[in-house]
C-alpha cells in the first residue's frame, strides 16, 4: 500500500518528539508504554490517513526506542528504524541542536525515502535476547581483557612481595570474569539450540571451515536470521570489508579500498577467521601464498579471503545443506 503520511520521531529518555511531515503539526509525548499508544492514535487523528499508509521513522537509539518498536511492531504500525549518522549525513548543512527540529528532519527525510525505505521487520524474542547476550560477552571480554595485561605488565615491573594483594585481587577479578563469560556463553547455547531455525542456522555455518561459534552467532543475529541482507555483498559492505573505488574525475585516482564506516566487531571476526583460513584451510592457503608471491598486497589477499568465507556463509543457509569441501574429495 502506499505511503502517503511520516511521522518523524526525536526519541529520548524520557520523551518522544513528534512532526508529522505534510500537516507540519507537532507534539511532545512521554516515552512510556502508557504514552506511547496516545502518540500513535494522535498520529492516526492529525494524519487522516489509514494504519497502512502511515509511516513512523526514527533513529536508532538502544533502550529508549525498545518500547516504541515493541508496541508499533505489536499493534501493526508500519516504522522504520535509522542509523543516526545517516539522517545527519542527508540533511545538509544544520545548526544547532534542538529536539522540535531534529523530528522535523527526521519527517522530511522520511518522507523522501518513503517510496525505498522496507519496513523494520521485528526480531524473534530469541534474536533479540541472543543479541543483548552476545553484547554483554563483549563488555566481559575487553574487560577481561584490560585486566590481564594491567596484570602482566604489574608483574613485570612490580615487586611480588610488597603487591602480593594486588596481583591477588586482579586474579580473582580475572577469575570471576571468566566464570561469567562461561555462564553468559552456556545462555546463548541454551538459546541456541532451543529454537530449531537458529539450531539449523549455527550448524551450517559452523559446517564451515574458519567461522566459529562467536562468528556464527554474529552472523546469525545481524543479519536477523539472514532476512535483513538481500546478499553477502550488501553484509561485506555493513562489515566493513568490501572495497569500494576512490577516483573523482581525471585528477584523482586513489587505491580502492574497505570504508570504514561500518560494524567493526565483524570486520574484526572476520579478520581472525580470515587468519585460520589460511592456515588451517589447504586451499586458503594455497590462494594466499599464491598471491603473496605474485607481489600483491598482504591485507588486500587477507580482505578476499574475508569476502571468501562469507560468501560460503550465505551460500549454505540459501542452499540449507552443510559446506562440502570439494578439495577434500580432489584429494
Amino acid at each position: 500500500m502506499e505511503i502517503k503520511e511520516v511521522i518523524g520521531i526525536d526519541a529520548s529518555k524520557l520523551t518522544l518528539d513528534c512532526c508529522i511531515h505534510n500537516s507540519g503539526s507537532q507534539e511532545v509525548f512521554g516515552n512510556t508504554l502508557e504514552d506511547i499508544p496516545a502518540m500513535a492514535e494522535w498520529s492516526l487523528d492529525i494524519s487522516g490517513v489509514g494504519k497502512q499508509e502511515l509511516l513512523f521513522v526514527f533513529e536508532h537509539t538502544g533502550l529508549y526506542t525498545y518500547e516504541l518498536i515493541q508496541y508499533l511492531g505489536g499493534e501493526g504500525y508500519l516504522f522504520h528504524v535509522v542509523p543516526g549518522l545517516e539522517i545527519k549525513r542527508s540533511l545538509g548543512i544544520a545548526r544547532g541542536k534542538d529536539d522540535r527540529a531534529d523530528a522535523k528532519r527526521i519527517a522530511q527525510y522520511g518522507y523522501r525515502i518513503r517510496d525505498e525505505v522496507k519496513p523494520y521487520r521485528m526480531p524473534s524474542e530469541a534474536l533479540a535476547s541472543l543479541k543483548r547476550l552476545m553484547s554483554m560477552r563483549g563488555k566481559l571480554v575487553a574487560q577481561r581483557a584490560g585486566h590481564m595485561t594491567t596484570l602482566g605488565e604489574q608483574q613485570r615491573v612490580l615487586d611480588g612481595k610488597i603487591n602480593k594483594v594486588l596481583f591477588h585481587v586482579q586474579k580473582e577479578v580475572i577469575n570471576t570474569l571468566d566464570l561469567q563469560i562461561r555462564v553468559v556463553e552456556k545462555e546463548m547455547d541454551k538459546i541456541m539450540y532451543g529454537d530449531p531455525e537458529l539450531k539449523k542456522l549455527f550448524r551450517l555455518l559452523t559446517s564451515i571451515k574458519g567461522i566459529g561459534a562467536v562468528t556464527a552467532r554474529f552472523l546469525i543475529v545481524y543479519t536477523v536470521g539472514f532476512t535483513a541482507f538481500r546478499n553477502w555483498r550488501k553484509f561485506a559492505s555493513y562489515c566493513g570489508i568490501a572495497p569500494f573505488p576512490n577516483r573523482s574525475g581525471t585528477s584523482v585516482r586513489g587505491r580502492t579500498k574497505i570504508s570504514h564506516l561500518a560494524n567493526k566487531e565483524g570486520k574484526v571476526l572476520f579478520h581472525l577467521c580470515a587468519m585460520t583460513a589460511i592456515q588451517c584451510v589447504p586451499e586458503m592457503r594455497v590462494f594466499y601464498q599464491r598471491r603473496l608471491k605474485e607481489g600483491k598486497n598482504e591485507m588486500s589477499t587477507l580482505n578476499i579471503v574475508r569476502n571468501k568465507l562469507l560468501a560460503r556463509a550465505f551460500a549454505v543457509v540459501k542452499r540449507g545443506t552443510p559446506y562440502v569441501d570439494t578439495m577434500g574429495y580432489a584429494a
